[in-house]
């Protein structure tokens, strides 16, 4: 029993000594990637088209609701209640237009940062190859500790040609 006992315990302290953990500081490399300025152009030109067909339709809801203004007098009981249930329906439509378009934002931001990511992963892979870490981590607020020994954030913006001017 006690020789099982060493034998795990000894096993445990090798693969301890095998594993290399270390860190990454993505939002970071992301911001000093030059294609960033890309992204963010492209998802701003997209967030203005949803705000100009937002406009097209507070537009039409407008007009509606002054037609509406302007002749409810001469309206019939039935024709009143089509211009309201057109006006409530333009309504839900602007509102569903607005959850949904904050949405497609995220959407269309995720699949201009998608190429991105993947060069930060080829990088970070090539990286961490190199320098024998098992294991990477991104860097959070949720760690602990970490020794910026092991982060490889600054390894990677190298690798993948970005220089970082130092803070003073």
């Amino acid at each position: 029993m006690k020789l099982l006992q060493i034998l795990i315990l000894s096993f445990a302290v090798s693969v301890t000594a095998q594993t290399k953990v270390g860190t990454i500081d993505i939002d970071f490399v992301l911001a000093q990637m030059p294609e960033i300025l890309d992204v963010q152009k492209k998802v701003e030109e997209y967030g203005k088209t949803l705000d100009s067909d937002l406009s097209k339709k507070m537009g039409n809801y407008q007009s509606l609701v002054n037609e509406y203004a302007k002749n409810d007098p001469s309206y019939t009981a039935e024709q009143r209640k089509t211009m309201q249930d057109s006006i409530i329906g333009v309504e839900g439509d602007i509102n569903k237009f607005r959850q949904n378009a904050t949405q497609l934002i995220g959407l269309k931001r995720d699949e201009e940062l998608q190429p991105l990511y993947t060069k930060i992963g080829a990088s970070l892979e090539k990286v961490a190859q190199a320098e024998g870490y098992t294991q990477v981590m991104e860097r959070s607020n949720i760690l602990v500790y970490i020794d910026n020994r092991f982060d490889l954030t600054l390894a990677v913006l190298k690798d993948m040609g970005i220089e970082v001017k130092e803070e003073e």
